[in-house]
Order: structure tokens, then sequence, then C-alpha cells
């Protein structure tokens, strides 16, 4: 139930954003936006859901601390380090993907890393807060960012790809 009236939180959300625009928007720019969205909602699912049913409960337990120590996990051996490691770097490739190409490709690769990072900071910074049993990693911003730039990486190298099946879109569209 906690997580069902995040779910409808976020489809009003995509409704008051994007059902007064369809039609200016086009379906190649609906698609695009459409997908980061579903992208967005996604992580935030994966990430610090449930959100609404957690403000009540923001002030009632500690607040730990972020762990500065990069890739001390790994360094120790502890716990599943690796696949961690791995859900992190997957969790933005595409982020570093999707987002120049909601900017029609004007995205460089810096803006792209920067603001995959700070969503990742975000999140980092929320986790504790919604969730006592939750803590913030260096570690994890930093292969946030390796995602992030891994999919701008394969933004780059599909690009072609990208801009054929959007032009096809924009041409099947109707006047």
């Amino acid at each position: 139930m906690n997580y069902l009236i995040d779910f409808a939180a976020l489809a009003l959300v995509y409704v008051f954003a994007f059902f007064p625009r369809w039609r200016k928007m086009g379906r190649d720019r609906l698609l695009v936006h459409t997908l980061m969205y579903a992208y967005l909602s996604s992580v935030l699912y994966f990430t610090l859901m449930p959100v609404l049913c957690s403000l009540p409960y923001l002030l009632d337990h500690p607040y730990t601390p972020m762990n500065l120590v990069p890739f001390i996990d790994v360094s120790l051996g502890r716990g599943d380090y690796l696949r961690q490691i791995v859900l992190n770097v997957l969790l933005t490739v595409p982020f570093g993907f999707l987002y120049p190409l909601t900017r029609n490709g004007k995205a460089r690769c810096a803006e792209t890393v920067l603001l995959c990072l700070l969503m990742s900071l975000g999140i980092e910074l929320l986790q504790p807060l919604l969730n006592g049993g939750r803590s913030s990693d260096i570690t994890d911003l930093i292969t946030n960012g390796t995602g992030g730039l891994l999919g701008y990486g394969l933004y780059v190298l599909f690009r072609p790809v990208t801009d054929r099946i959007l032009n096809l879109l924009r041409k099947n569209q109707a006047p």
C-alpha cells in the first residue's frame, strides 16, 4: 500500500507535466521524455520508496553519517561488494544515455555526468532520512558517476541509431 501511494503520486505528476504538452511535443519528444520519466521513477522505486508514507517518520530514527572511505567494502572484503558495485553502475547507465536525448543531443559529457552525480548525491543523502536502516556511501557516488559516463558513451556510440528512430517518429507524425 505504501508503494501504491507513491506510484499514484508519480502518475499524477506525469499527467500534469506532460498531458498539457502532448500534442505540441511530438511523438519523438514525448517518447524520450516518457522513457526518462519511467527510468527516474524506477530509480526512486529501487532507492528511496516508499517516500510519502515515510515523511511523518523522518526524524524518528538517527541519521547514519555517510561513509566517506571509497571502496572500503572491497578492501575489507565485506558483504556482496561486487554485486553492489555492478548494480550501482547499471543504475545510472540509462541516465547517461537518456539525458542527452532529452536535450536534443545538446548535452555534453561533463553536464550529463555532473547531473548524474547530483542525482546520486541527492539519493545518498535522502536514504538514511527516509529509512533508518539505510546508509550512504561515497562508493555509490563514484560507481553511479561511472555508470552515467558509460551511459553517455553508449549514447555517443548509438547516436546514429537513435537519431534515425526519432526522425522516423517525427516523419510519421500527423501534421
